[in-house]
């Protein structure tokens, strides 16, 4: 150990965090290399969106990966932390296109180039935008591995993927009912739904039975869809239909002979009992359609006009033409009733639109046979969750799942690779640019206008980003990850997608464990959003009170799976912890004596305070790491915070004070060590949670390591556990609390000191208490130290003390001026007598008691009450001076 520069006085986050970021880059602390003697730890950064600036959410998730990969490298691993974006597909080209309208320009005018070149421009500027915030925030990313998932690696493993399921017939393209965007005109995917619980009404309508009287009542939310209506379902047991099942319905408004069905999906007990049949836009009526071959007419175009050429409804939209349908069915007689009905409405959550389910021609991929392995590698726990419960999530969707959607009717993301031959209508599927027809040889060929939905590439991200489909060292070395840090809001569409394509593409799981953590609410619970103002930009934050205060935040309390709330005086605390380390550290570091520490770098003549502090280090050093193995981060923070604010600052460095200014050189040789060891250890263990104030205090403290990014992390010894010594100073600090606390309660200030007599409640604290006397006098303002064989031989007017262990004595003169306190006691007792007096004339006033709310009487009496308690405890205290 050698001193370094001195520290700055104060600590200022500002002045050393980008300097020391900049530093670790430059020496590649965070670009591992391919080493067969280290064992590989990885982790792929869930690729931001490029569609803004980073939220408290990222800053979790990051300051989670960041801690888990910073103990992994101390602890000697090849540890790699990639990093990259996501394109974002419709989340993207809607804040573009946005953009371009506020300045007149129209993408479909523009044209797919010119439209996507501005695309990229935006991507660009975004990319390094996150880049800044992920360093920022301290996060240790391998960025000479960064990836994105438009670049031509991604891109790759994206048309691979796509040929290798195409040309082993798990990928078709059909008419399917999807979920449908009229805003965006674009399929999206269940998971890019928000429902919410919206009022509308149930229209029920009669539809009047082909040669008879009789009529079936129909309820729905959408009349518009009647249009499309192809039968009308009943239950096959409802006794109150069985003689129409077979028998046909006049579809009021088209004039049309739809046929009366039996399906068991109809809910007897719900509505009328009988419900339209529209296959073609309701994805339950879509499957009851192809239990019976039922037409599926589509009566909406893309973007949400009424398709039905020759009425009076073509063209409209579609609200509109659900006013002007219901206005018709009212005229004509086909309207028994209108009612009031909440229900929940999906929306796409990108544009807000209300979705419309709706047959149309997409790609998919089939997903029964990918499932199957899939799920059983979380049932053998090859992937396991933490916390296990989120497996539920998992299984549900896996269980149930659906052929995947997978075209996008977009322009920016990836292009499905199949191209189509206009002169002989050849379709070609290819991971490499095609220019000629494989069968006739024209060079008149079209490339499908869709792109891949983006979790299709975002599925391959654990082995995409490492080169695969080429055997790269990297994908061989760092392939599978290690572990998945992600929320629990994308475990079915993203995890579920990343494990069945890592089976099926990469042979092998593509991470270990998947860390599941909840969301940043604000103080009161809310989620944060732009319409409730309740966001937090980590970068303000960071500004503020510095990127470790932040990380601490963040996690202190964090636990897997569980949400957690933001509160703004968290920070300033956490920023408080900061400024502590850093006095303490400052302090000593200015005390430290090099040449008196190399001259007892070997004595082992330990005081029990040294004793207990090795002791306590130890078992931190067993906690904390057990605690991160475990990814309880949230306790290890705390623990890892008690010890340094309680044990370490607060008592250890008050404890050998009068060692380091007092004349014993070996006593004072082996504090200074003892200093350093257990400051440097704290330091380490705290490093992955704040990296930048326990790196810029590790290398003041040290020159001969250059830095504690990659120094080794502590390690449990046997030999430093020492259970007599904890005990020992545990009597000893529950002694001077008590002390210190009795003379706070009688404000004796620390210069006053008193004389203790102690006698001694439990064997085992005799010797503790003996080899503490220096303690009781340096932190209990002690002026001697007496041991008592009995509790009568102390003397009378003495204050008791009863503590662990022992109870002790303090002569009240030693405490106490007589004379002041007789005249202060006597000036209390007086306050309080007036005060009595005061509240029972104010009781005994009738008027006062009859016109004064309860609440306010009820008031006066409970201080009436206090002042009572407090007068008598100051007159037991003056029966006991005098």
């Amino acid at each position: 150990m050698s001193k370094n520069k001195e520290m700055a006085t104060t600590y200022n986050p500002k002045e050393f965090e980008g300097k020391l970021y900049k530093n670790w880059e430059e020496k590649g602390y965070f670009t591992p290399k391919v080493d067969e003697n280290k064992k590989p730890y990885t982790i792929v950064l869930p690729p931001p969106n490029i569609t803004g600036k980073l939220h408290l959410g990222h800053a979790l998730d990051d300051t989670i990966q960041d801690i888990i990969i910073r103990t992994k490298r101390m602890q000697g691993y090849s540890t790699l932390w990639l990093p990259g974006q996501d394109h974002a597909s419709i989340a993207t080209e809607v804040k573009v296109e946005n953009e371009l309208l506020k300045q007149g320009l129209k993408k479909k005018e523009m044209g797919r180039e010119a439209f996507l070149e501005k695309v990229w421009d935006w991507a660009n500027e975004y990319r390094e935008r996150i880049r800044n915030q992920v360093k920022q925030l301290g996060s240790s990313v391998d960025s000479t591995r960064e990836c994105f998932t438009m670049e031509e690696k991604a891109n790759k493993a994206v048309r691979t993927f796509f040929v290798k399921l195409y040309n082993e017939g798990l990928i078709y393209q059909g008419n399917r009912i999807i979920n449908w965007c009229p805003k965006c005109q674009t399929a999206i995917s269940d998971a890019e739904i928000e429902y919410s619980e919206q009022e509308g009404h149930f229209w029920h309508i009669k539809y009047p039975v082909v040669g008879s009287d009789e009529y079936l009542e129909i309820a729905t939310t959408r009349p518009e869809t009647m249009l499309g209506d192809t039968a009308v379902a009943v239950n096959p047991k409802d006794e109150r239909y069985t003689h129409l099942v077979g028998k046909t319905l006049m579809l009021p408004l088209v004039n049309k002979e739809i046929p009366i069905i039996a399906d068991d999906y109809v809910d007897m007990e719900f509505g009328t009992g009988a419900v339209k049949i529209t296959p073609a836009h309701d994805p339950n009526d879509y499957a009851v359609g192809k239990r019976h071959n039922l037409p599926e007419i589509i009566v909406m175009h893309e973007d949400g006009r009424i398709n039905f050429p020759g009425s009076k409804y073509d063209g409209l939209d579609r609200y509109e033409a659900r006013k002007v349908i219901v206005e018709d069915l009212k005229n004509q007689g086909f309207l028994v009733k209108i009612k009031d009905h909440a229900h929940n409405v999906g929306c796409h959550d990108r544009c807000g639109s209300t979705i419309e389910p709706m047959i149309s021609k997409q790609w998919f991929v089939k997903m029964e046979s990918l499932a199957k392995p899939a799920l059983d590698v979380v049932r053998t726990k090859k992937v396991k969750f933490i916390p296990e419960r989120f497996e539920k999530t998992y299984f549900n969707w896996m269980e149930n799942i659906q052929d995947w959607c997978i075209s996008r009717q977009l322009w920016w993301g990836h292009r499905i690779p199949v191209w189509y031959c206009k002169d002989c209508g050849e379709v070609i599927v290819s991971v490499d640019e095609v220019t000629k027809c494989t069968k006739c040889g024209s060079d008149k060929l079209e490339q499908d206008k869709d792109v891949l939905d983006t979790w299709f590439s975002s599925a391959l991200w654990p082995f995409s980003t490492l080169g695969w489909p080429e055997k790269t060292p990297d994908f061989k070395y760092f392939y599978p990850n290690s572990t998945l840090v992600t929320g629990y809001d994308i475990i079915f569409f993203w995890v579920a997608r990343m494990v069945f394509s890592g089976l099926y593409c990469a042979d092998d799981i593509p991470f270990e464990n998947v860390l599941i953590h909840g969301i940043v609410r604000d103080s009161e619970g809310r989620k944060m959003s732009k319409s409730l103002g309740n966001g937090v930009d980590p970068l303000d934050v960071i500004d503020q009170y510095g990127a470790d205060a932040l990380r601490f935040t963040l996690i202190t309390g964090n636990a897997p799976g569980n949400d957690i709330r933001y509160y703004p005086e968290r920070v300033e605390s956490s920023r408080n912890f900061a400024n502590k380390i850093w006095n303490a550290s400052r302090f000593v570091l200015m005390n430290l004596d090099g040449e008196i520490m190399n001259k007892y770098k070997d004595c082992k003549n330990y005081s029990s305070a040294d004793k207990w502090i090795l002791s306590r280090m130890n078992t931190l050093i067993k906690e904390v790491t057990d605690n991160i193995e475990k990814f309880e981060l949230g306790i290890a923070a705390q623990k890892v915070y008690d010890f340094i604010w309680g044990e370490f600052c607060d008592w250890y460095i008050e404890l050998v004070k009068p060692v380091m200014y007092g004349d014993d050189e070996e006593a004072k040789g082996v504090a200074f060590n003892v200093l350093n060891n257990v400051l440097s250890t704290s330091l380490q263990l705290l490093h992955p949670i704040m990296p930048f104030i326990t790196e810029e205090i590790y290398t003041h403290l040290y020159t001969d390591y250059e830095s504690i990014v990659i120094s080794k992390w502590p390690e449990y010894n046997e030999a430093l556990n020492d259970e007599k010594a904890e005990k020992d100073m545990e009597y000893i600090i529950e002694a001077i609390k008590s002390l210190r606390n009795v003379r706070t309660e009688m404000n004796v200030p620390p210069s006053r000191k008193a004389k203790i007599m102690a006698y001694i409640t439990e064997s085992a604290a005799l010797e503790a208490f003996k080899n503490g006397e220096d303690y009781f006098k340096k932190l209990a303002s002690a002026s001697a130290v007496e041991f008592l064989n009995t509790k009568e031989e102390a003397p009378e007017n003495v204050v008791s003390v009863v503590t662990r262990g022992a109870e002790m004595f303090m002569p009240l003169l030693d405490l106490v001026d007589l004379e002041k306190e007789l005249e202060r006691l006597n000036k209390e007792k007086e306050k309080l007598e007036k005060e009595i007096d005061r509240v029972e004339k104010k009781l005994a006033n009738e008027k006062f008691v009859s016109k004064a709310p309860e609440a306010v009487v009820n008031e006066e009496k409970a201080k009436g009450e206090k002042y009572k308690e407090m007068l008598q405890s100051v007159l037991e205290r003056l029966e006991s001076l005098k």
